[in-house]
Order: structure tokens, then C-alpha cells, then sequence
């Protein structure tokens, strides 16, 4: 019988292994579109109402995202990539409502020893099923009717990497997720095998070559994955590459160089990066709000509440953001305050935080219990046995509910 260091251990990795993997596939980017690549993609990614779904999706409009795409497969009915992109659509929506694209989320232990609950509506997981089998069973019929369609094996890892980054964060369903993925993989192999110039599918290899390369030999043997390779440095140069040449996957590769500079703490490089993406699309809130989240953990205090102030005011110009979850910048402020021990503010954001229309419970009992925190350190027993409370209300989440007992018995005295 595994010890429990080691079950946690092996836990851990095979969750690293997941994120790396999952946690931003194959999207489809409006940018890719100044190159002259007809011949190295689905033409229908190359369309002006695509163009135009897409720059809805990079400010974040989702509805009228998915109005568009939709509009875009029912006019191409044959097209998998369109019913790829509905799906990309569907589940990213969610994972925005469920404050599931905060990377922050990933960056602590958190992640792996919570017992948060994702309640996605069934509605939803059974569209976001409904979706992936209608793609992959087109990319098959495609596929059989023709081995050399490089469209339809790209199109058919797009939709199985969406479903594995669907099942990982919202179900933590690790080894089916590595294996639909390590399938993604398989397919842009295959894709590039059928054309070599299909830049976009140089994504998911090099995630997964990033990925693979972090995970011990044991952990590969349990998710079967154990004969396949990885290299980190290869993995980032893949992530250039389709950065560089893609049609569908520009965007997505600069993002996961990105996370993956940020896991090996190359933070002034993950930086450069995103922060080339957040000018690029100053009003998608979420790359903004990364550049914000990198400065902090780089160790730049004062910068990062800089930016978080920054993302503040500009969601005070009307229409700047289309849906701005204001509750991760305010509760990433409130960390870096207290990170510089400015407790009396650090207290009010958590504050703030927990009081914003769209936080979901999850994040507001964890910023009720960090403003109880404050409030001790303050002396302010009071106000700090009244966010313990909240914290702990029974319903909803109960993930801070042991701290917060535990700090109405006895003062929070840390840092």
C-alpha cells in the first residue's frame, strides 16, 4: 500500500502533468488571419464571420460569440472545426463563470486539496458532450473517407483536447483527460505528418512535450503514457513555432508559453509574453489581469498593484470590458497587500472581493477567510469573527470551513 506522501506526490505530478497539458488548448485566433495559409487550414477558419466570432470571443463577449459560431456551422454543416469552435465557446464561458481561467487558481496546492464542487449545470455538460461526439464522429467519416485530411485529424485533437481541459478543471477526471489528450496529440502527429506546414498543430505537441518532460517516469506508467516523450525546451520551441505561423492556435501558443515560463519561474520571460498579448487585446480582461498575476509572483509588489489598480479604473469606463469578474483582480490586489503588508488594505479587498455580483462561492468563502485574517492582525476581533462566520455558513462550498472554526477558537497570529 502507497504511504500518503507518496500517493500525494504521485497526485500532485499527474495533476501538473494535466494542467500543463489542458488548461489552455486549442483555441482559434483572429490574429492568425494576416497570413497567407489557405492551404494550411480548414477554409472555413479563414472566413469573415469567423474573424468576427473570434474578435468577439478575445473581449470576452461569449454570447456573441457563440451566436456567431453558431451562425458559421449551420452554414457549414460539414465543417468539424465549426462545430469545434461552438464547443470552444461553450466550455470556456463556463470555465469563466466557474473562475476556472484565473491561473493563480493553479499556482498553489489549492488546486489539488480543495474539496471544491463545480456546479455546472447538466445543461451544459451534456451540450459540451453533445458537441465533442458531433465533431469527432464528422473528423471519423472524414477521415475514413479520405486518410490524407489534414483538416479533419486537426479537428478532431481540437475538439478531444477542449473535452479533456473540460473534464480535468471542472471534474479533476485526470487519467481519462491524459489519455483523451495524449489522443489530441496523436491526431496533430498525424496532421503534420499529412502536411508539414500546418503550423497550428505544433500546439498541442508542444504542450504535451513540455508536460510530459515535468512528470516522473512512475506517474507516466499510471496514466499510460509511460513510452512517451518529452522535452521542455523542444516543448517551448513548438509553442513558438505555431505562435509564429499558426492560423488557429497563435493566440493559445503564446498563452501556454506563458503558463509554462511561469511554472519554471522564467517570470521577466513569461511576462515579455503576455504582456504582448494583454497590448495586443487591451480589453480582454483575463490577459490583463495575467500580466497583473505574473508581476506579483515575479516578486514585484508595488508593480503588480500598479496594474491591479490599472484593471480597476478601466473597468470604470463604460463598455471597456464586456464582463469583467472584478473579484479576482480585487483578490489579487488584496494578496499582493498583503504580500507587503499593507494589512488595513489588503482587508478591505478581500472585502470587495467577496462582495462582487459574480464571485463565485468558492472564491468569496476563501476571501472571507483572508479578510478574517486581516482583521486579527489588526486587533479587530469583531469584524474578523464575522467573515469567519461567512466563511463558514453551512451550503455552498465548505472548502474554508475547518480554517475558519479553527481561527473563531483561536486568533489568526501568521503573516
Amino acid at each position: 500500500m502507497q504511504s500518503e506522501p507518496r500517493r500525494t506526490t504521485i497526485k500532485r505530478s499527474l495533476s501538473l502533468f494535466l494542467l500543463l497539458f489542458v488548461a489552455f488548448l486549442p483555441l482559434a485566433s483572429a490574429e492568425g488571419q494576416r497570413f497567407d495559409s489557405a492551404a494550411h487550414t480548414d477554409p472555413v477558419n479563414l472566413t469573415p464571420e469567423t474573424r468576427e466570432a473570434f474578435e468577439r470571443f478575445y473581449v470576452l463577449d461569449y454570447e456573441a460569440a457563440l451566436a456567431r459560431f453558431e451562425a458559421v456551422q449551420r452554414a457549414h454543416p460539414q465543417s468539424a472545426i465549426a462545430i469545434g469552435n461552438v464547443l470552444l465557446t461553450v466550455v470556456f464561458r463556463e470555465l469563466y463563470r466557474q473562475d476556472l481561467l484565473d491561473t493563480t487558481y493553479y499556482a498553489h496546492d489549492s488546486f489539488l486539496t480543495s474539496k471544491r464542487n463545480v456546479p455546472v449545470p447538466q445543461a451544459i455538460r451534456d451540450r459540451v458532450e453533445s458537441l465533442t461526439n458531433a465533431a469527432v464522429a464528422l473528423a471519423d467519416q472524414q477521415i475514413k473517407t479520405n486518410p490524407n485530411d489534414a483538416n479533419a485529424y486537426f479537428a478532431r485533437g481540437y475538439a478531444r483536447g477542449m473535452h479533456a481541459a473540460f473534464i480535468t478543471l471542472v471534474d479533476h477526471s485526470y487519467v481519462a483527460a491524459a489519455r483523451q489528450g495524449l489522443a489530441s496529440r496523436n491526431d496533430s502527429e498525424a496532421t503534420l505528418k499529412i502536411d508539414p506546414e500546418y503550423a497550428d498543430a505544433k500546439m498541442a505537441m508542444g504542450i504535451q512535450q513540455f508536460a510530459v518532460a515535468s512528470l516522473p517516469r512512475l506517474v507516466r506508467m499510471l496514466v499510460g503514457i509511460a513510452g512517451v516523450g518529452g522535452n521542455k525546451e523542444k516543448g517551448l520551441d513548438l509553442l513558438r513555432e505555431s505562435a509564429a505561423h499558426g492560423i488557429v492556435t497563435p493566440i493559445e501558443s503564446r498563452t501556454a508559453l506563458s503558463l509554462f515560463l511561469r511554472h519554471d519561474g522564467r517570470y521577466q520571460e513569461a511576462i515579455v509574453v503576455q504582456k504582448g498579448l494583454a497590448d495586443q487585446f487591451p480589453r480582454d480582461y483575463l490577459f490583463r489581469l495575467e500580466v497583473a498575476n505574473l508581476t506579483k509572483d515575479s516578486g514585484n509588489g508595488p508593480g503588480a498593484i500598479a496594474l491591479y489598480r490599472g484593471i480597476l479604473a478601466d473597468a470604470q469606463r463604460p463598455g471597456y470590458f464586456v464582463d469583467a469578474r472584478l473579484h479576482m483582480t480585487y483578490f489579487g490586489l488584496a494578496d499582493t497587500e498583503r504580500g507587503q503588508n499593507q494589512i488595513a488594505e489588503a482587508a478591505q479587498n478581500y472585502v470587495k472581493a467577496a462582495a462582487q455580483p459574480t464571485c463565485s462561492d468558492w472564491i468569496r468563502r476563501r476571501a472571507q477567510l483572508n479578510a478574517g485574517e486581516m482583521f486579527d492582525l489588526m486587533q479587530n476581533r469583531a469584524e474578523a469573527m464575522k467573515q469567519y462566520e461567512l466563511a463558514a455558513a453551512g451550503g455552498g462550498d465548505q472548502s474554508q470551513a475547518d480554517a475558519a472554526h479553527r481561527y473563531m477558537k483561536t486568533p489568526y497570529a501568521g503573516k
